[in-house]
């Protein structure tokens, strides 16, 4: 790994309600803004939405996959927008220094048409 490596993958081709369903139940994150379209109208959305910390496991898996679980030390996500239904989610990665033995990671989470959802960063080992 060195700076100025890339890494890219489409995790999610297209998101799906039953998805922030199952994530409500793993999570305990019943708010039913993510799950009640009527709801979700109330409070002046077009539709349901994902919880952030969805995106945020969809972007750790993807981190993970790529250094391997034992090799991330420190990973922080700031949520940008909101992910919808039938979005893709696609999350990048760029080693923006390194360091003895490990490396500073810029992330990023967007849709299909390069909207940002997530803005993070990570430290791993090398």
């Amino acid at each position: 790994m060195k700076q100025g490596d890339t890494h890219e993958k489409v995790m999610i081709e297209k998101v799906d309600r039953a998805m922030f369903v199952r994530y409500a139940g793993a999570s305990g994150d019943f708010n039913p803004i993510h799950w009640s379209e009527d709801f979700a109208k109330s409070a002046g959305y077009p539709t349901v939405f994902a919880q952030g910390m969805f995106t945020a496991g969809v972007l750790g898996t993807f981190l993970t996959d790529w250094v391997g679980e034992e090799n991330v030390r420190r990973f922080r996500t700031r949520f940008v927008g909101q992910v919808w239904p039938d979005e893709a989610i696609t999350c990048k990665a760029e080693v923006t220094s390194v360091g003895e033995g490990s490396a500073e990671v810029k992330l990023l989470v967007t849709n299909e048409k390069g909207e940002k959802k997530i803005d993070g960063d990570a430290t791993v080992i090398l």
